[in-house]
């Protein structure tokens, strides 16, 4: 008679397939410093041929303690959000932590349930780049609920949590008096939507570094697009449509300035050379791309990091009154602003 295949192992028959006591497997399992190293590697080697799979939801009801935390963004095309993501994994995995990564592509529907699914694998916290325009009254009931809640990038006005993120208004403001500096007199704000924190931050700062210069404000050449290539490219093309065109663009983040750069020269236009331009963000593509891309660094590794760490000081008990972490940003000159006054 063929015998019926168990379906699911558990650690006791990983110890029994290793000759361990389950009590080694499971500091195995834990990654103790205490076990030699040929133990590991037998338990290891019986968890793999068993097929075993840890139930950590099930290890998080026993123990009380979550060892996951949940983040929620955007989405991972978009560089500035692998970055960040980068900065939150290196600095949670030193304390031991598991990250539960959903993207919401700007959607409050999958928001929500991206919401309600970490709450279901009861992480021990949530890091959050919200969706423009969400209510923080779910925030505020996830946090009485005592998980809490580190925001990061985009700040919710009513939510009673963490953030942290980088001085938007500073970060408009460098960008804009350094294209002043250059000589322009004419610059476009390109890119990003209005709804969006960051965004009204940035704007701040190109209003403020404008009338400082005693510039007048043309609301002909503020172009709000998607935060992506294409969002560049078609903001592009309905500034090149104006009589009297600009000579600079400061754009919202660095994938639109690329898109934007690749649009000038599909027009025949240089950029850098016949039109200055100025990103936000110094992903990594800014310093290898033609020409090399001068932008705003919002430093977006170590956001993650002080957004990881802060969580994590909330997960182990800290009863602090909500933080923000403001990060200053930083100007990074490279190419793309010299200007010619010709096209």
């Amino acid at each position: 008679m063929k015998l019926e295949k168990k379906t699911h192992i558990t650690l006791q028959d990983v110890a029994k397939h290793a000759g361990v006591s389950r009590a080694t497997a499971s500091l195995v399992l834990r990654g103790s410093k205490h076990i030699t190293e040929a133990t590991r590697e037998k338990v290891l080697a019986s968890m793999q041929q068993l097929g075993y799979v840890y139930d950590r939801v099930a290890a998080n009801l026993r123990s009380k303690v979550s060892t996951t935390v949940g983040l929620i963004i955007m989405e991972l095309a978009n560089p500035f959000y692998s970055e960040l993501l980068v900065g939150i994994h290196q600095e949670l995995d030193k304390f031991g932590q598991t990250v539960i990564l959903g993207t919401t592509f700007d959607s409050q529907s999958i928001q929500e349930r991206l919401l309600s699914t970490m709450l279901e694998h009861r992480v021990g916290g949530i890091i959050l780049s919200a969706v423009p325009g969400s209510p923080s009254a779910p925030i505020n009931r996830i946090e009485q609920l005592g998980i809490p809640v580190v925001l990061v990038g985009r700040r919710l006005p009513e939510a009673n949590c963490d953030y942290v993120g980088v001085d938007n208004v500073l970060g408009g403001q460098i960008a804009v008096d350094y294209l002043v500096q250059k000589g322009h007199r004419r610059i476009a704000l390109v890119g990003g939507f209005s709804q969006l924190s960051s965004w009204q931050g940035r704007k701040q700062g190109y209003d403020h570094a404008l009338l400082q210069a005693g510039l007048t404000i043309d609301p002909s050449l503020i172009i709000e697009s998607p935060a992506t290539r294409q969002g560049g490219i078609e903001a592009i093309e309905k500034l090149l449509l104006l009589p009297d065109r600009p000579t600079a663009i400061f754009c919202y983040n660095d994938t639109i300035a690329i898109g934007a750069m690749m649009k000038l020269k599909d027009a025949g236009i240089n950029p850098g050379q016949d039109m200055a331009i100025v990103g936000f963000d110094d992903i990594p593509e800014a310093a290898i791309i033609s020409p090399k891309l001068t932008t705003v660094s919002s430093f977006t590794r170590m956001m993650g990091a002080h957004a990881a760490r802060l969580l994590y000081s909330r997960i182990e008990g800290s009863a602090l009154e909500p933080t923000s972490v403001i990060l200053k940003p930083q100007l990074i000159v490279r190419d793309s602003c010299s200007f010619t006054g010709k096209y």
